[in-house]
């Protein structure tokens, strides 16, 4: 009698997709306060930065392929404390009361992707031999927060006290057929950006605020398994066009000082 072999199945075209290399890092600086300005604080937070080498294996069909980042916020906490004034907020409804687990932090126009420069590459095939390819980003914060309170006017006295924010987000190397829509998931990065500036508005300009902590930004995380991305984080709206700028008062009810683009 002859031998029974057993038949592999084809490996499936993405499988044989290969990250080689994959680096990411929020730079060491600590955020960077201005007060050159009369009407607000700005502030600028170091970067968080992802590069990710991939290798693609020949296109023998009429597809597209594009290889690049998605992001999505998971969380936002953004509080700007006007003394016993009260609070202002900018804040991601749906997210903040658990209606949905994460929101597209695209650049708003090539959904799902985060850019269109660096952060993505395409290929057309077919293709008779593999490409290499590098995809890169990076991401930070650099708000203006008015001096005085957000419902006041330019004349209205600095009674800033100080700002605290934490955000996190997930960051996917994702593969993406953009003839089918099939997704494959490479790598999965979480990260977070957190501060806290102490503001004495009395003091002259220029002198008034001083950031607590942290001074260097926790590393971000590559996960050992990738997380799957949730449907929320593919589609619009984004980060940027779901915020909304709430005023809370000590007394009286919230006021929304700027509403949703979207």
């Amino acid at each position: 009698m002859g031998c029974i072999q057993s038949v592999r199945p084809r490996p499936k075209f993405y499988e044989n997709f290969t990250v080689l290399e994959l680096n990411t890092s929020i730079d060491s600086n600590p955020t960077v306060i201005d007060e050159s300005s009369s009407v607000v604080l700005r502030y600028r937070t170091p970067y968080f930065r992802a590069t990710a080498q991939v290798q693609v294996p020949p296109v023998v069909c009429k597809e597209i392929w594009t290889v690049g980042w998605v992001q999505a916020c998971n969380q936002m906490d953004f509080f700007n404390y006007y003394g016993q004034e009260g609070i202002s907020s900018w804040e991601l409804p749906e997210l903040r009361d658990g209606r949905i687990q994460a929101i597209s932090d695209s650049d708003g126009v090539n959904y799902p992707w985060y850019g269109c420069t660096t952060e993505m590459y395409t290929i057309v095939g077919p293709t008779k031999r593999s490409t290499t390819l590098t995809v890169s980003m990076n991401d930070n914060f650099s708000p203006s927060v008015t001096w005085s309170v957000p419902t006041g006017t330019t004349s209205s006295p600095p009674l800033l006290s100080s700002i605290r924010r934490d955000q996190r987000f997930t960051t996917w190397l994702v593969a993406m057929n953009e003839t089918t829509a099939e997704m494959v998931l490479l790598r999965t990065i979480r990260w977070r950006m957190g501060l806290t500036i102490e503001v004495d508005s009395q003091k002259p300009l220029g002198q008034r605020a001083r950031l607590l902590e942290p001074l260097t930004q926790e590393q971000p995380e590559i996960l050992a398994k990738n997380e799957p991305i949730p449907p929320n984080a593919l589609v619009k709206p984004n980060a940027n066009d779901a915020q909304v700028l709430i005023w809370r008062p000590k007394k009286g009810e919230p006021v929304v000082v700027i509403q949703p683009k979207s």
